[in-house]
C-alpha cells in the first residue's frame, strides 16, 4: 500500500498506532513496526527521560523499522522539553504530539530529520497545525477513545473536511478497527489510519489487564461513555461504575476538585493494569463493539491488508470506468 503517509514515515502499511497511555511501550511499539504499521512509545506517561531513553533503546534493540514517541503535552500536567530532547538525542524517526498546542515540541524538533504528526479534533486545529510546520495531521472524530475535541463531530464527516483545508496528508482516528475501516477513511481522502483502542485487544499489549480486554471484547455500540465534558476535555472511555460516579458528580456541577481523584492518571492505571473497575477506569472508542478477538498485531495487520485488497477488488468490479 503506497499513500503520502507510508512514503513519510517509509512503512509498508499506512497504520499508526495510537500513544495510549500507559500501555504503548516498547513491545507493542515494536510489534506494530515489525508488522509494517507505524508503533509507538508513550513519553509522557514514563517516570524520567532516563526510563524514555531505555524504551527507545529496547525498540530499537528488537526492530530496524520505523518507529515514533509520542507526547501527550495537555493531559499529564508535566514538562515535556526534558523528555522531547532524549527523542532528538536518540534520533526517533517520528515524533507525535496529542492534547495540547504543539507548538513547543515542533519548535524543539524542527532543525532535526524527525517526521511530525499532530493530533487534532477540529479543521482550524489541523490548519494551525499545518502553518506550525506538521508533517502530517491525524484527526480525530467523536468515535475515538480517550480524549477528544469539544465537538461532537464523527470521523465520517470530519475527514473530508480536514483532508480539503490542508495540503500535507490526513491520518483518519476513530472508530477504525479493521480493513473496512482503512479503506473507509482511505475513500474520504485521508491517507492513513490511527488505532487505539484496536492495538489494546492484541497479545503484545501486555501492560492492559485480561479484564479490560475481555471488556472490549464484551463491547456493543452503547459500552462506552463520554466523561469529563464539564472540564472542556471530553474523553471517551468504557462504561462501567465508576464512569457512573464520574458522570454523576459533572451531573451535580461539583468541579474539578471533585472529579479529580476520579479522572486520574492513577485511576486509569487501577482498571487498565490491575482490572478493578471498583477503583479506575478504562479508555476506549466505539470501536470496541466490532472487536472479537484477541489476536497477534502481525496477525491483525496482515488481515486488515487482506480485507482491504478485497474491497478494492469489490470497487473495481462495481464501478465500470468508460
Amino acid at each position: 500500500m503506497k499513500t503520502r503517509v507510508t512514503e513519510l514515515l517509509n512503512i509498508k502499511y499506512p497504520i499508526v498506532q495510537g500513544g495510549l497511555a500507559y500501555l504503548a511501550y516498547s513491545d507493542l511499539a515494536t510489534a506494530v513496526s515489525n508488522a509494517g504499521g507505524l508503533g509507538q512509545i508513550t513519553a509522557m506517561s514514563l517516570s524520567s527521560p532516563e526510563e524514555l531513553r531505555r524504551e527507545i533503546k529496547q525498540v530499537k534493540s528488537l526492530t530496524d523499522s520505523p518507529f515514533g514517541v509520542n507526547f501527550a503535552i495537555g493531559q499529564h500536567g508535566r514538562a515535556f522539553e526534558h523528555m522531547v530532547e532524549v527523542a532528538i538525542e536518540e534520533k526517533v524517526p517520528v515524533i507525535s504530539v496529542t492534547g495540547g498546542n504543539p507548538k513547543g515540541v515542533l519548535d524543539m524538533v524542527k532543525d532535526h530529520p524527525i517526521k511530525t504528526l499532530v493530533l487534532v479534533a477540529a479543521k482550524r486545529q489541523a490548519i494551525k497545525a499545518e502553518e506550525l510546520g506538521a508533517d502530517a495531521v491525524m484527526v480525530v472524530g467523536q468515535e475515538g477513545g480517550g480524549h477528544l475535541g469539544r465537538g461532537d463531530v464523527g470521523t465520517f464527516v470530519l475527514t473530508p473536511q480536514v483532508v480539503d483545508a490542508v495540503s500535507i496528508p490526513v491520518i483518519a482516528s476513530g472508530g477504525i478497527v479493521d480493513g473496512r475501516g482503512m479503506m473507509a477513511a482511505l475513500a474520504l481522502g485521508a491517507e492513513g489510519i490511527e488505532m487505539g483502542t484496536r492495538f489494546i485487544a492484541t497479545e503484545e499489549c501486555v501492560d492492559a489487564h485480561s479484564t479490560y480486554k475481555q471488556a472490549l471484547l464484551e463491547a456493543d455500540e452503547n459500552a462506552t461513555v463520554v466523561i469529563k465534558r464539564t472540564l472542556g476535555t471530553p474523553a471517551r472511555a468504557l462504561k462501567n461504575s465508576w464512569t457512573d460516579q464520574i458522570l454523576e458528580i459533572e451531573k451535580e456541577e461539583k468541579g474539578y476538585e471533585s472529579l479529580k481523584d476520579y479522572i486520574s492518571g492513577e485511576a486509569n492505571k487501577h482498571y487498565i493494569h490491575e482490572g478493578d473497575a471498583t477503583k479506575g477506569f478504562g479508555w476506549a472508542g466505539q470501536g470496541a463493539a466490532r472487536i472479537h478477538d484477541l489476536p497477534r498485531v502481525d496477525d491483525l495487520i496482515a488481515q486488515m491488508v487482506q480485507d482491504a485488497k478485497m474491497i478494492a477488488s469489490k470497487w473495481n468490479e462495481m464501478v465500470e470506468v468508460k
